[in-house]
């Protein structure tokens, strides 16, 4: 295990990034936080708010850092399926574009400009949904991209963002295809309803510790895919043996542990 390290976590207010401030923290890192909004548990000289726009805020928060876990995003379309006129709309040019798709190349220009070697980028499972639909389960990290919708697309660029940076820049980059952490109480009918969501439920304690392994593990390839869900409870969907031999992380809690904290 490395020793204690400062790690800036963006998105670190939402629902994964408060999971992963939280068992950084516990583990005595020193965890530099970034978000719209301040982020509960983080010291206020240490809780940086602002837009993954904002460059110069951006770069204020990853200097000096050992390791970047970038969260930050819109966390999904705004319309899917697509409504009919005048409901048809989508959030692409608005929020998808700037947060997605600009933001993780900020974020990867700061980390090479200013040499933090270890980059972890937050997919989705959204990405290879057309996979679970079909039963071509469980998916594993060899599984090519079939995106859901508009939303996967910017991850898709996510993950190839991470991979060209690791290749021409020679950092560590993980991209992780994180299961689902209901944000809120109609998530959790959501996920109630469905064995499917209920096998790709992530609890915030698994999603903590993934995090902690990520950053703590000290060898790891140039870029690698990774699946994150918590433990099955009907059928397994997603192959989580690339993160048990890469990080040492298993998940050790199942649906519905956390999920209406």
């Amino acid at each position: 295990m490395k020793t204690a390290q400062r790690i800036l976590v963006t998105g670190s207010a939402g629902r994964i990034g408060r999971a992963a401030v939280v068992a950084l923290v516990d583990r005595g890192h020193t965890v530099i936080s970034f978000d719209v909004r301040p982020t509960p548990g983080v010291p206020a000289e240490q809780s940086i708010v602002g837009t993954l726009t904002d460059v110069a805020a951006l770069r204020a928060a990853a200097t000096g850092a050992d390791a970047i876990i970038h969260l930050a995003a819109t966390p999904d379309d705004t319309n899917y399926p697509r409504g009919t006129p005048p409901n048809d709309g989508d959030n692409f040019v608005s929020e998808l574009v700037p947060n997605n798709i600009v933001g993780p190349y900020q974020v990867m220009e700061a980390a090479r400009t200013l040499g933090v070697r270890r980059v972890i980028l937050a997919s989705t499972g959204q990405v290879i949904a057309g996979h679970l639909l079909a039963g071509n389960t469980p998916v594993t990290v060899e599984s090519p991209p079939r995106p859901r919708y508009l939303y996967a697309c910017t991850k898709v660029f996510l993950e190839a963002l991470g991979q060209v940076y690791a290749k021409e820049h020679g950092l560590e980059v993980l991209a992780v295809r994180i299961g689902w952490c209901p944000r809120d109480a109609g998530q959790v009918a959501e996920i109630r309803g469905s064995d499917l969501f209920q096998d790709v439920f992530i609890s915030p304690g698994d999603a903590g510790r993934f995090f902690a392994a990520s950053v703590e593990t000290d060898s790891l390839p140039p870029f690698a895919v990774l699946y994150a869900t918590s433990r099955h409870t009907h059928a397994l969907r997603y192959d989580l043996s690339e993160s048990k031999r890469l990080l040492g992380w298993e998940p050790t809690e199942t649906w519905p542990t956390g999920a209406e904290a």
